[in-house]
């Protein structure tokens, strides 16, 4: 097999870092992170740190505390995704969603059935399906006299209770992904002051069919404060969505995006509901399908093309998006065990995406491009999991190797930074660091690059687990900034 001489020089350094162990005595903590420590009262033996230098994996650490201990790392095993996925598929690689239309088109109307094929995209947003749709329209399609068919097949995945993982249903975080991933499974409700008519307008974004919302809200006095507490919604009826309170007219304009109740049947909702806003018309029903093998079997009316993986990493690492990451997770094993195509050409299938494949791929690649270093225990790939782990050792090889990589501009640019953007906007400090954050009950991590004041990169990886986690934060605020000290 012919590689390239960029390819081989990617794997050549990569197996270097790897191959690059560097030996050190412990080291004590830095004396304000030791004091953050004492404070929230997490001990020693429940945290693991490691600040090394970026560009040289042979350089002893700066400090290095319990890093071959397995943590469990939350949404910093996001960065063994993104990374992955940045090398295998490249930053330009788009997600298809083919659009298949059955039977002929005469004076407006489709006669037969309309087929919506999903493939993982992970950004199939709100606007993209009203693209979706205006493009169906395009093709001189008013009204549909069959059904419109959503096709799911792409994922083979178990059925999952939203409530499964920490019991909040009605986050937007516990979405499960779909192959057909249709605006993250949320409904966003929008809250705007009508102070002369004493009500806040109601605006829910997409309009679901058959589900009703009041129109507006009796406004209040007083200080914003907890607004979604004093609205008192109530969304038991998946098909009715109830406010038994007020809004404080002092909050202004305000957005609140919530997860479906019934995320089942929320596609089809979405889908007619924006259909029939368009000026559509459904003679059949909206239903869940497979395009029809002869039909698959040709050239579909259109393709609708995802954003680049690069904005697609961005979105996941900036916000911590876990659906989004799930998603490319999938992506991996699907692309991974394709057939080889022939003459050159792109396979006409990609197999059925499930876990247990994702997880192959994404160890197959962390072996050739890490060697031997210990592999992360992989679940769903964006750290919403109790079975995740990795240790800081190896998350910091990762991302010395990725430092020095072709897509580590793309992957560091996806990192949230401190006191400017995503997860990290409100951690104000001295030190300039891109760093990905982890939060679940009882853990808190953060990893990426720190830029120091001698104009040096170092990795940084800080994991604690324990109950007081939450408590500790001003450990790794702490370390951050000592790492951003080296002079």
């Amino acid at each position: 097999m012919y590689l390239s001489p960029r390819t081989l020089l990617r794997s050549l350094a990569f197996s270097l870092l790897a191959c690059a162990a560097a030996t050190a005595q412990p080291l004590p903590l830095p004396p304000e992170v030791d004091a953050a420590l004492a404070r929230a009262k997490v001990p020693r033996d429940a945290v693991a740190f490691l600040v090394v230098d970026a560009q040289n994996p042979g350089a002893l650490p700066r400090l290095a505390h319990r890093t071959t201990a397995s943590m469990n790392p939350a949404s910093v095993m996001k960065l063994v995704t993104t990374t992955a996925a940045l090398d295998l598929l490249g930053p330009a690689y788009q997600w298809a969603t083919p659009v298949y239309t059955e039977g002929s088109v005469r004076n407006g109307v489709l006669q037969g059935n309309l087929y919506i094929k999903g493939q993982g995209d992970p950004k199939l947003v709100l606007e993209r399906l009203w693209l979706l749709l205006r493009r169906v329209q395009g093709l001189g399609i008013k009204t549909i006299a069959g059904d419109i068919v959503l096709d799911r097949s792409a994922f083979s995945l178990p059925e999952v209770d939203p409530a499964q993982f920490d019991g909040e249903p009605l986050r937007p975080y516990n979405a499960a992904p779909d192959a057909l991933l249709v605006n993250f499974k949320s409904v966003v409700m929008t809250f705007t002051p009508d102070r002369a008519a004493q009500v806040a307008q109601v605006q829910v974004d997409p309009p679901l069919a058959g589900v009703a919302l009041p129109a507006s809200v009796p406004l209040s006095a007083g200080d914003c404060g907890d607004y979604r507490g004093a609205l008192k919604a109530d969304f038991a009826d998946p098909l009715r969505i109830r406010f038994a309170g007020s809004y404080p007219a002092s909050c202004g304009e305000k957005v609140w995006p919530v997860a479906y109740a019934d995320p089942k049947t929320y596609a089809q909702r979405a889908v007619l509901g924006l259909w029939e806003s368009l000026g559509g018309s459904l003679q059949g029903s909206v239903r869940l399908g497979t395009v029809p093998s002869t039909l698959a079997a040709g050239k579909p009316a259109f393709v609708s093309s995802s954003a680049p993986l690069s904005e697609v990493v961005r979105d996941i690492n900036k916000y911590s998006n876990n659906v989004m990451a799930q998603q490319l997770f999938l992506t991996l094993g699907r692309a991974a065990f394709a057939p080889l195509p022939a003459n050159g050409a792109e396979p006409a299938e990609l197999p059925t995406g499930s876990l247990a494949p994702s997880r192959a791929a994404v160890l197959r690649w962390w072996r050739e491009r890490l060697g031997t270093e210990e592999p992360p225990v992989l679940d769903n790939g964006s750290g919403l999991s109790r079975q995740e782990r990795i240790t800081a050792q190896a998350l910091g090889r990762l991302l010395q190797a990725a430092y020095v990589s072709p897509v580590m501009p793309e992957l560091m640019s996806s990192l949230p930074i401190s006191g400017v953007d995503g997860t990290l906007r409100r951690i104000k400090g001295a030190t300039s660091a891109h760093l990905k954050t982890g939060s679940l009950s009882n853990v808190v991590a953060r990893a990426g690059y720190v830029l120091a004041a001698s104009g040096k990169r170092y990795v940084l990886v800080a994991f604690i687990n324990h109950a007081n986690a939450n408590d500790a934060r001003p450990a790794v605020d702490a370390l951050v900034e000592w790492a951003g000290r080296d002079q």
